[in-house]
């Protein structure tokens, strides 16, 4: 038997309703398929699908202005809410979780010693305070909300730093998406042989992925120095 869900949406007051596959309709929600069709347990639109009961012509044209059906059901999957299963939120909320953490290692550090928390310290603060995390969220947008909260457990502050990079020329043109990717380019000087001379402006938590990721590519060759 098809597992079915539903995704609702409501309009002047007036709930609507239609049944969906619950996997492919999050990928749907989620961008990763384009297809209606693949995400329809049936083409009806219901004010009530628990009951059976069907919406009708009326209420679909007073709603929606048109009563086709096709038309309709676009409407309610791109607007309408889609209830997830158990599974599914557990899953995206766990996710959700993860991104947020990540983004606050990065972005914050501990102010009294300019370093970022591990992860693990702030995931424990994170239980600590019982927030909500929503699984439809940008990430970065909660991590701030969360951050207000963490701070009653442990201090964090938004630190930039500037840091000089110098890059041979073999590894120039793939060292430079890591660091646009990874900050603000305050200056780049490109060398008749060459390598890059650059400022880069980043999170102070994000130190470490920095010289990482562009240690690994240059294989070591590259120097980093903060700007006092």
């Amino acid at each position: 038997m098809t597992e079915v869900t539903v995704i609702r949406h409501s309009v002047a007051g007036e709930k609507f309703e239609i049944l969906v596959k619950p996997d492919p309709a999050l990928d749907y929600k989620l961008g990763k398929i384009k297809d209606v069709s693949a995400i329809l347990v049936s083409d009806e639109v219901y004010t009530d699908s628990g009951k059976g009961t069907r919406a009708s012509t009326e209420k679909l044209l007073k709603a929606f202005g048109t009563e086709d059906t096709n038309a309709v059901i676009e409407q309610i999957i791109k607007k309408g809410e889609l209830n997830l299963t158990t599974d599914q939120r557990r899953k995206m909320i766990a996710e959700k979780r993860k991104q947020i953490i990540n983004f606050i290692a990065k972005t914050y550090v501990d102010p009294r010693s300019h370093l970022p928390h591990p992860p693990m310290r702030i995931e424990q603060a994170l239980e600590q305070t019982r927030v909500s995390i929503d699984p439809f969220k940008n990430s970065e947008e909660q991590a701030k909300e969360v951050v207000e909260k963490l701070r009653t457990i442990i201090p964090l502050k938004s630190e930039n730093m500037l840091l000089e990079i110098t890059v041979p020329a073999q590894y120039a043109s793939q060292s430079y998406s890591v660091l646009k990717s990874n900050g603000t380019l305050k200056k780049e000087e490109w060398q008749n042989n060459g390598s890059l001379k650059a400022i880069l402006e980043i999170p102070a938590g994000a130190r470490a992925n920095v010289i990482d990721r562009l240690g690994s590519i240059t294989k070591g060759s590259a120097t980093v120095e903060m700007v006092k």
